[in-house]
């Protein structure tokens, strides 16, 4: 099953090119809910995750100064539109469940 860290480090990485996904979304999606604080610890202490890809409640991005400016450009040359200072959480927001789902119905109907 793996450590609290490793299974966010896991989400985390599963976050696709031109998706976003919030601090409390990797936490649920690692088995954690209510965990966001500890998404933001992992992301402070891990090298080579798409960090960028993981926002604030409701699309915002957290961070401040040159390191918002370095997220926002980086969601943007991957394609992902803003509305104000907010991601369109509609059109970009990751679902983590949704692939294995489709997999499996698309499974039993061939059964």
């Amino acid at each position: 099953m793996g450590s609290m860290r490793e299974r966010i480090i896991a989400v985390i990485r599963r976050i696709p090119r031109g998706k976003v996904l919030t601090y409390g979304g990797v936490a649920r999606a690692a088995g954690f809910p209510g965990a966001a604080r500890q998404v933001v610890a992992v992301l402070r202490q891990s090298l080579g995750l798409p960090w960028h890809r993981v926002l604030g409640a409701g699309g915002q991005i957290k961070l401040q100064g040159e390191s918002a400016f370095e997220q926002r450009f980086r969601l943007q040359a991957e394609g992902v539109a803003f509305r104000g200072r907010r991601v369109e959480m509609k059109l970009h927001e990751y679902k983590p469940g949704k692939t294995k789902a489709r997999k499996n119905s698309a499974t039993r109907k061939a059964r």
